[in-house]
């Protein structure tokens, strides 16, 4: 894809101008960061306002990823309910889990607010919705689970459920009010012009090819020069290639898709006229929202097939269609996709690749507060914290069983979801 092609809708909408520098030449610093995304933008501003020289090298342009191509919702816990989190890491690790994810939204938010970042910021809750019966007794445990830990989430009756989204076609849903939506794209050029501002350093246009140990330094080469640093942080995530052994294999890839509309002034009003994110409860995830300017993004899993004409499309428009059938045919103005990378547990890693050199990843497919929770833990640690305080202990690189064969058959799994359902 050239360079100046808009990624998705969000690289086209956002207020916030994109951020392009190029390096040339070699430089030192305390952190350098490879990924411009949610978790090295993350990284950059918490390290510099903590008195780290960092440098961010992108080898494409800010929110090329996963973070430009993200849903936009801004969720305060992980795909599991809070009690299978516990059950996986023990009860103390997961509580304190559980308890830091739930203030995440506040925190994301916090950081619009502070650094002025315009990204559509809207904090009127997402919801996670019941497509079938089965669905509304899961979000009933999930809502029982939150309600032990004092979380004030709203489990909504079908006809509540309706009243909020403008269908009748869900079972109930779960209203989290914690949460919200963004434009992901604007977040992230917002946190590279914040972190900037506090005197980090970020070159596009530069990809990283070796890293090597240089007595107590790390050298990190490129075709514009090399970068010595102490630290080494890879904020690559599901777009990790093999510029680190092993690390591509720790995971599986999986994609997510999304298109948007033409903007439905009138004719949408009525459907999430609150403006809150949903997603359901189908083991094939289905996510829509408004942005806004009155668009609707329906997205799932898989990738675009198509383009806005092909099958993606007469998904889409079979979805809108069944829930929304006072529409009629509606024209797409966008259609776009992006790489998530799962863990068999849904549950994120922090490895420590080397001395000095860490890895976020497995991220499930909620970027925008785990990558800049993982930012602000990194620089914590690179400035004196202990292990201790990272949100989930350190563990070393470890393959992913299985992760080709399940990726392909995720990938026939999806692209047979979009043919069934576009009629």
């Amino acid at each position: 894809m050239p360079a100046n092609k808009p990624i998705s809708l969000w690289d086209m909408s956002a207020a916030e101008r994109p951020h392009e520098c190029p390096m040339d030449g070699d430089s030192t610093c305390d952190v350098a960061i490879v990924g411009g995304g949610f978790t090295g933008l993350s990284t950059a501003l918490h390290a510099a306002n903590l008195g780290l020289d960092c440098h961010v090298l992108e080898a494409r342009h800010i929110g090329y990823g996963g973070s430009g191509r993200n849903v936009g919702l801004v969720n305060a816990g992980v795909w599991l309910p809070p009690q299978d989190v516990e059950k996986n890491l023990g009860k103390e690790a997961g509580s304190r889990l559980v308890q830091r994810l739930g203030e995440l939204p506040d925190y994301v938010f916090s950081l619009i607010e502070k650094y002025q970042i315009r990204c559509e910021a809207t904090r009127s809750g997402t919801i996670h919705a019941a497509h079938s019966p089965r669905g509304f007794q899961d979000l009933q445990r999930r809502a029982e689970g939150w309600h032990r830990r004092g979380v004030d989430v709203e489990l909504l009756d079908a006809a509540e459920t309706a009243k909020k989204t403008g269908t009748t076609r869900f079972f109930g849903g779960l209203l989290d009010r914690r949460a919200g939506t963004i434009n992901p794209m604007g977040y992230a050029r917002g946190l590279a012009r914040a972190a900037t501002s506090a005197g980090a350093r970020i070159s596009t246009g530069v990809t990283v090819t070796k890293i090597t140990r240089a007595g107590d330094r790390w050298q990190l080469r490129t075709a514009r020069g090399t970068v010595s640093a102490k630290y080494v942080v890879l904020g690559t995530n599901a777009y990790s290639d093999d510029l680190w052994p092993g690390l591509r294999q720790s995971f599986t890839k999986i994609h997510f898709f999304q298109l948007s509309t033409e903007p439905l002034g009138k004719r949408g009003e009525h459907i999430l006229p609150e403006r809150q994110g949903l997603w359901d409860t189908n083991q094939i995830m289905f996510s829509l929202r408004r942005d806004e300017f009155g668009r609707l993004i329906i997205g799932s899993m898989g990738s675009v097939l198509g383009g806005r004409k092909g099958l993606s499309r007469r998904w889409a428009q079979a979805n809108l269609k069944r829930l929304f059938p006072e529409l009629g045919k509606v024209e797409f103005d966008n259609a776009w996709h992006g790489q998530i990378a799962m863990t068999p547990d849904h549950l994120f890693r922090i490895h420590r690749l080397a001395e000095g050199v860490f890895t976020p990843i497995g991220y499930n497919g909620r970027g925008i507060t785990t990558g800049t929770m993982f930012g602000k833990a990194l620089a914590e640690l690179m400035t004196g914290a202990t292990e201790d305080t990272l949100p989930i202990p350190v563990t070393g690189l470890k393959p992913a069983a299985n992760r080709t064969l399940k990726a392909g058959i995720y990938e026939t799994a999806f692209t047979m979801n979009q043919l069934m359902k576009s009629f």
